[in-house]
């Protein structure tokens, strides 16, 4: 018990700090790797409360996908970051009003949340027809047998989703040139070739 508590503490302490650092760190790129490092220790929780699977989808999803997608957008980008940061001082005082209130909310349910004994009985009983199963294993059996048209529909809503902004960041700029794959195909020996008639000591 007092292995596991080590190590709560450490990934705990190592999350909240790599956290601040995402916030107060000058550098965009130092910014996106304390990210990761705190995706990192979120894992490390996750698998100490015995959800493995949750861990894995973590460090999968948000650090292999989104975090690295920061990572090269920040870096392939030609920001000007002084210049974002030129009237960061004028939005301070609405900023720390917002992160007062915040804070002041959280206390306040922190200070009224109470864990009934049935929830804790409900977390540590395994699921109908699951005894004996991993987390992974179960969640893998409720997802694909129960809850499959749930999970088919948050598909197709990210399938849409990803389409939607593609389709609205898409812009064509003028005098681009691009490939029309059916007017290469179209083309023939009187559209693809133009004969000039050169007289001597004229250029084309």
């Amino acid at each position: 018990m007092a292995f596991a508590a080590a190590f709560f503490y450490l990934f705990s302490a190592v999350a909240v700090a790599a956290a601040v650092m995402v916030i107060v760190s000058r550098n965009p790129v130092h910014s996106v790797l304390f990210l990761i490092l705190t995706f990192f220790n979120a894992a490390g929780l996750f698998v100490l409360l015995g959800a493995e699977f949750l861990a894995m989808i973590l460090v999968v999803v948000y650090v292999g996908a989104v975090a690295v997608l920061f990572l090269f957008v920040v870096m392939m980008l030609d920001i000007d970051f002084a210049e974002l940061r030129a009237g960061i001082l004028n939005y301070a005082p609405v900023g720390a009003t917002i992160g007062l209130i915040l804070l002041v909310e959280l206390a306040l349910v922190y200070s009224g949340w109470v864990l009934s004994p049935e929830a804790i009985e409900g977390i540590t009983a395994p699921a109908e027809g699951d005894a004996g199963l991993t987390n992974t294993e179960a969640l893998g059996q409720l997802l694909y047998t129960r809850y499959i048209y749930f999970f088919q529909m948050a598909g197709l809503v990210l399938l849409v989703a990803m389409i939607g902004a593609i389709v609205l960041t898409l812009r064509h700029k003028p005098g681009v040139r691009r490939q029309d794959i059916a007017a290469q195909v179209a083309r023939t020996p009187e559209t693809a070739i133009e004969v000039k008639q050169v007289k001597p000591g004229q250029g084309i």
